[in-house]
């Protein structure tokens, strides 16, 4: 079978042969180009045992991870994974002893305050994770709390991401509808109870209001099948949420194309809509800001139609001239590589 083409690929084929004048066109590949060269830098972080691995795995395509080289010998143990210009700072958590930790709390420190050569901070967000079928998150509390808070500069509650893995095991299996694979009421009570519980807690610890979400990342053990994950699409629109939008488009090369990892979510939101309707956010930065001429607009939303482009259109911006030809262009080729990958 023929190798999907990239989907970066493909946007900069559509801008090359769209049918407006060479000077928007110019335009549209030079803000085209800066997207194109934006890295992610997405640091996931964890108490010992929480499911770290089982997570990165479910989300991303690690199976064409290079692992990264020349890294600070004073922060090894974190480590890294290069997928294109999505950057996974895989960083031990704290739980491994006394020693172990502060060794920990100083490598994940020095990281966070570590910035890229424009000056800016190099890590643009924080997922923590948390054990959910443990009542013990002392642990956890000190690394988001004392460690990671604190050395978050500034917008503090936008570049970290607080999520309970292990919601299948969290009342030790109980109530946990296995064909359905989804929590049962009563479950359902009790990890939203301890995700009001995590909020308070860290609210109190910081000052920094921060809505922890719960998910199941699907165990795999050796030699077994990958379990089904639950609310992955919705963990994955966080994430994509707290990314600044024009690093955005790294992460559609780069998730996981399973699409049954991502079928089972909660019934609260329409997840795939929402993450479709972050990608919209950065295709019209290429094309917001190639104004040429007379503004005859509309936006990507109008230029869609359809319950898609209804759902979306208010997210997204005013396009211009020929461009509005050129954004549905380029929106299709991003609604059919997410809408393949989930499911719709």
């Amino acid at each position: 079978m023929e190798k999907e083409k990239r989907f970066l690929d493909m946007m900069e084929s559509d801008i090359l042969n769209a049918e407006i004048s060479e000077l928007e066109k110019n335009k549209l590949m030079k803000n085209f180009l800066y997207l194109k060269e934006q890295k992610i830098n997405l640091m996931i972080t964890g108490a010992t045992g929480c499911g770290k691995s089982s997570t990165i795995n479910a989300l991303f395509n690690m199976e064409v991870a290079k692992v990264g080289v020349g890294v600070d010998p004073e922060t090894m143990e974190i480590e890294r994974y290069d997928l294109d210009n999505l950057i996974l700072w895989d960083s031990p958590g704290l739980g491994d002893g006394k020693e172990a930790d502060n060794r920990h709390a100083k490598n994940i420190i020095k990281k966070l305050n570590e910035r890229d050569e424009q000056g800016n901070l190099l890590i643009d967000l924080v997922l923590v994770i948390l054990d959910g079928s443990t009542r013990d998150l002392g642990t956890s509390y000190e690394l988001i709390n004392n460690v990671i808070i604190p050395n978050l500069g500034e917008d503090k509650e936008n570049r970290i991401l607080v999520a309970i893995n292990q919601a299948d095991v969290a009342m030790k299996g109980r109530y946990w509808n296995y064909e359905e694979n989804r929590p049962e009421p009563p479950l359902v009570k009790f990890l939203e109870e301890k995700v009001i519980s995590v909020q308070k807690r860290i609210k109190e610890g910081t000052g920094i209001n921060i809505a922890p979400i719960y998910y199941s990342a699907g165990f795999k053990e050796e030699g077994m099948e990958q379990g089904r994950p639950y609310n992955l699409s919705k963990l994955f629109y966080y994430i994509i949420k707290f990314t600044p939008k024009e690093k955005r488009l790294s992460y559609v090369e780069n998730i996981n194309n399973n699409q049954e990892m991502w079928q089972d979510n909660d019934d609260l939101k329409d997840y795939r809509a929402g993450i479709l309707g972050q990608f919209g956010e950065t295709i019209n930065t290429v094309i917001e800001c190639a104004e040429v001429g007379a503004d005859v607009g509309g936006n990507i939303g109008n230029a869609l139609g359809g319950k898609i482009g209804e759902k979306i259109g208010r997210g997204v911006g005013t396009v211009v001239g020929g461009a509005v030809g050129l954004a549905k262009s380029i929106w299709d080729s991003t609604a059919g590589k997410i809408g393949r990958i989930f499911g719709w």
